[in-house]
């Protein structure tokens, strides 16, 4: 494939450059690039399409008039004009005020990111090798779209940018389960590089958009907020590759700087999707944005009471949680009696530990909500690593096909039909009450294995330590002979 011939080019090329370190920096310096040419082919198709369509990106500063000619400018005077004219310009772009002012994009985008390149010869290199993708041809920008999708997989490896990316097999499992449909108000308040809300795209495509109307529709209710620079930077540039000619909806800000109570109704969403940073703590202050029994440092619980504030009456949301949020007490028995009362937890998928390797080697779990009525049951089902694997890695990872049984089991839009059986089992919320909301239920179906009679096992385990210490005190005797001679 001629991009992933090409992508593989311009990172051979960057690995020579002294200033770019590591595949975090190589990721971040091709994006905002790749940013650029992305854009500018998307303003050219807009200028033929739309009357008095104007690019939000100064005529100079424009790829077309910098970066188009393979004899264009190179070396220092192009690492001058990067640094000096074009970074600080994109970064002050002055905005409108008008709705979809794509000035905003290219202003967030541009924000925090930084030329880590040193040679201008090498990114002039880099630049012309770039050219070579044309992103107004739909099937070059599908194979691109599909190679983004691996280089945000490589972000797994690189330190701590894994945090960034959810495995698409577990995205694309949670929108097919939500079935989101256009014009219903979808949010992301952690979004990443995108996962969720490419694939709510794909996911809508496929079964529900016909018309340009109805893909305005779809675009229109997108909302998503990331708080850092190099995945809000990825996400801007995964959705303009998805056809989306206004990503201003993806926010670079953090969703929990606002007070809880702050959210009004007007502001409420009809679904949420998303993977919370957990494991993480939040900066001093935050947390008093949340009410006294809400307040904590931890931030999947943050999102979890933002998430069930910002729930319409018969929203529904979907959201990767870590095992510590099912089985902690205090702040956490807090929120989870709070989410039993304002939704109707009605599933929980239990995730082997090692869906999130390398990044992270945690249980994880994907709860199903839906919020103005109490639960009343909550069906557990227990995903297993497949036949033949021992876990899920990144030579052999999670894909969509496995989870398959559970999609077999759900029970279709209005999981009816669900049985009991080896990975499903169902708890009520009375139980749930009855062990101080701990969720961390183990599958009743699993039989535990028999290691033997403790009595004998220990008998046994003094017997081996003996011969041990007779086998160590022969050596000794044996080496202390020979020293002798």
């Amino acid at each position: 494939m001629i991009v992933r011939t090409t992508v593989k080019s311009i990172q051979d090329i960057m690995r020579q450059d002294v200033g770019v370190d590591g595949d975090a920096q190589r990721i971040s310096q091709l994006t905002w690039l790749f940013f650029l040419k992305i854009i500018d082919d998307q303003d050219q198709e807009l200028e033929l399409t739309k009357d008095n369509y104007r690019s939000p990106i100064p005529e100079k500063l424009q790829w077309r008039n910098w970066a188009a000619d393979p004899e264009g400018i190179t070396g220092q005077t192009l690492l001058d004009f990067v640094n000096d004219e074009l970074f600080p310009a994109l970064k002050d772009l002055k905005l409108t005020g008008k709705p979809g002012d794509r000035r905003r994009v290219v202003r967030d985008v541009f924000e925090d990111a930084y030329n880590y390149m040193k040679s201008g010869q090498l990114l002039r290199q880099v630049v012309n090798k770039i050219n070579e993708v044309d992103f107004n041809n739909l099937d070059e920008r599908r194979h691109f779209g599909e190679f983004y999708e691996q280089l945000l997989n490589d972000l797994q490896s690189a330190g701590n940018a894994g945090e960034y990316y959810t495995p698409r097999a577990v995205t694309a499992f949670m929108v097919d389960r939500i079935d989101p449909h256009p014009g219903e108000i979808l949010f992301d308040p952690a979004c990443g590089t995108g996962g969720f809300l490419t694939c709510a795209i794909r996911h809508m495509e496929k079964e529900y958009v016909r018309t340009p109307k109805q893909r305005e529709t779809m675009q229109g209710a997108l909302l998503a907020v990331e708080k850092k620079q190099l995945p809000h930077m990825l996400c801007v540039t995964n959705m303009l590759l998805h056809g989306i000619e206004d990503p201003s909806f993806v926010k670079h800000d953090n969703t929990l700087a606002r007070p809880l109570i702050s959210w009004s109704k007007d502001e409420r969403v009809d679904i949420v999707v998303t993977n919370p940073p957990f494991g993480g703590r939040e900066e001093d202050g935050i947390e008093s944005n949340f009410p006294a029994h809400f307040r904590t440092k931890e931030t999947a619980d943050l999102f979890l009471a933002l998430i069930i504030r910002l729930l319409k009456k018969d929203g529904r949301a979907a959201v990767v949680l870590p095992d510590g949020t099912l089985f902690g007490e205090g702040v956490k028995t807090r929120l989870k009696e709070h989410l039993m009362e304002e939704c109707n937890l009605h599933t929980i998928v239990r995730l082997p530990n090692s869906v999130f390797k390398p990044y992270a080697s945690i249980g994880t779990n994907l709860l199903f909500f839906e919020k103005g009525t109490p639960t009343q049951d909550i069906w557990f089902y227990e995903h297993r690593v497949p036949e033949g694997q021992k876990a899920y890695s990144m030579t052999r990872p999670i894909r969509l096909e496995h989870f398959q049984g559970c999609i077999d089991w759900w029970g279709g839009k209005e999981r009816k039909g669900r049985e009991e059986g080896p990975q499903a089992w169902r708890v009520t919320a009375e139980e749930v009450k009855a062990l101080g909301y701990n969720l961390d239920i183990k599958n009743p179906h699993m039989v535990a294995e028999d290691h033997g009679d403790p009595e004998t096992l220990l008998a046994d385990l003094a017997k081996a330590e003996a011969e041990t210490a007779a086998y160590r005190d022969q050596l000794k005797a044996i080496l202390a002979a020979a020293l002798l001679r």
